[in-house]
């Protein structure tokens, strides 16, 4: 009797032993599964990128016909999860049990293996047969420029050369690489999944961004065109109170940050 008893009890206890023996971390990080799920497999997220880039099309066209010709005219893009999609390498990190990890990232961009974002490729297509250049500014880092490049002329992506892919080198703060470009092109529109890919108004740290977009309301869909990115950003760092603050503890502020009823 006692032997068929043990093996039942085994059976029994052998998933309360297994979460006892997970990590409570990786519980935690697993608050983003649905986000990058949805990224991956939902045709509502293939229907806002191309809804972004027609949107983008229609306002390229129309600027075109009063912009200043003086200067060369030129779009600027953000790359992740703007024209290029990051959401195998969030997967990855999900079942590795982590958020994110600076290692696994490089180690993901150095692969040049990330698909285009949808709708990204034919606009700026389209805004290489009406004569306007493509600027790609990103904050990736220096180490991982010919790995990007390489990504970007894969697709055949216009303008994928070293005088128009401008990374990361001493602050994420994008205005300066848009001041320098400006100062010999004339920018008709940006596209980006961050506020800051926009304008320097979004990029100070620690601020609601939400009254600025307000301000800045006749911009989306004309001047600015947003893409959808529901797996990281900027706005998450406002959820947040103290420093270094571990998976759970991040977990835990996101929920007391909820509005409930």
């Amino acid at each position: 009797m006692k032997l068929k008893i043990i093996p039942a009890v085994l059976t029994l206890l052998s998933p309360i032993c297994l979460f006892a023996q997970s990590n409570p971390l990786a519980v935690a990080a697993k608050d983003y599964t649905m986000a990058v799920a949805w990224q991956q497999h939902s045709g509502e997220y293939r229907a806002l990128c191309f809804q972004a880039y027609n949107f983008a099309r229609l306002s390229l066209t129309e600027q075109l016909k009063s912009a200043d010709t003086i200067k060369p005219k030129c779009v600027i893009v953000d790359i992740d999860e703007t024209v290029l999609d990051n959401s195998p390498f969030q997967g990855y990190e999900l079942k590795k049990g982590v958020s994110y990890d600076l290692k696994d990232w490089t180690d993901w961009t150095g692969k040049a293996a990330a698909d285009t974002v949808p709708g990204a490729l034919n606009f700026l297509k389209y805004a290489g047969s009406q004569k306007v250049e493509t600027f790609y500014v990103s904050n990736r880092s220096e180490p991982e420029y010919k790995a990007t490049l390489k990504n970007l002329q894969h697709f055949g992506f216009p303008d994928a050369d070293e005088a128009h892919l401008m990374v990361k080198s001493t602050t994420s703060d994008k205005e300066p690489r848009r001041q320098k470009i400006m100062e010999k092109y004339t920018i008709l529109l940006l596209c980006g999944d961050n506020l800051s890919d926009f304008s320097n108004v979004f990029y100070r740290e620690g601020k609601d961004t939400k009254a600025e977009v307000g301000k800045a309301m006749e911009d989306f869909g004309s001047r600015f065109i947003v893409l959808p990115n529901p797996m990281y950003g900027d706005w998450e760092k406002l959820l947040y109170k103290g420093e270094h603050l571990d998976e759970m503890e991040k977990s835990k502020q996101r929920t007391e940050g909820l509005k409930a009823y």
